[in-house]
């Protein structure tokens, strides 16, 4: 009901290209899901299922809906930085795109959010687009890992930031190793937050991990993550 008040007084404009009406219109739409990124997330070799044979990771399918750029990085960066919420509809909606059908007995787990970017946010902008892409595919919402550290990403090397993910993630649950587990996130850049997430779910008892995240940005990319 407020969005649809403030739509009135400010209506949203397309991030793509200023029309007024929606944040991103069905050309722009087009225009980012038309050849989404292919390839081995982790190391760009060619792949069928976002995952090489030579990548050997705790995942077994990787989707993203293309790398970190033009529009695309325009909203993200107005969903985590610039407090657009509604955003999180849109991304979910792009990222439903790219996924191919999996069955009903999918469980969508959102990577959790540092405690201190959720507070500056308002929300936690993971657990919003995981939460919209369960239910636009009817699948079940399971926020299993949780945070054990409070340490921040941005501006540390390759190196910190495998050592943080490490000690990052907990799960205190013993999953269902027939389930199909998919851990959403934003954006993939070393790999190490998807890596140990996946890994902690599978040392719980997960058999099948995917991931899926919005976009990807080369770690040698100084943007804002």
């Amino acid at each position: 009901m407020l969005d649809s008040l403030l739509q009135i007084v400010a209506p949203h404009h397309c991030y793509g290209c200023d029309n007024v009406g929606t944040l991103l219109c069905d050309n722009c739409k087009y225009d980012i899901t038309q050849e989404p990124f292919s390839g081995c997330i982790a190391c760009l070799k060619p792949s069928k299922t976002g995952v090489c044979s030579e990548c050997h990771t705790p995942y077994r399918d990787a989707w993203s809906v293309g790398e970190r750029s033009e529009v695309l990085e325009s909203l993200i960066d107005g969903f985590k930085f610039e407090r657009v919420k509604e955003v999180y509809k849109t991304l979910a909606e792009l990222l439903d795109s790219v996924i191919p059908e999996l069955g009903t007995d999918v469980v969508v787990v959102p990577i959790p959010t540092v405690a201190s970017h959720m507070r500056v946010r308002g929300y936690d902008h993971a657990r919003l687009v995981a939460k919209q892409l369960a239910k636009r595919r009817g699948w079940q919402l399971s926020p299993l890992l949780g945070r054990k550290t409070t340490t921040k990403q941005r501006g540390t090397s390759g190196k910190v930031r495998l050592a943080q993910a490490r000690e990052a993630f907990s799960c205190r649950a013993t999953l269902d190793s027939t389930k199909h587990y998919l851990l959403v996130d934003d954006v993939f850049t070393t790999g190490a937050t998807m890596y140990y997430g996946a890994k902690v779910l599978r040392a719980q008892g997960a058999k099948n991990v995917s991931i899926a995240v919005i976009a990807r940005q080369p770690f040698d990319d100084h943007r804002k993550i």
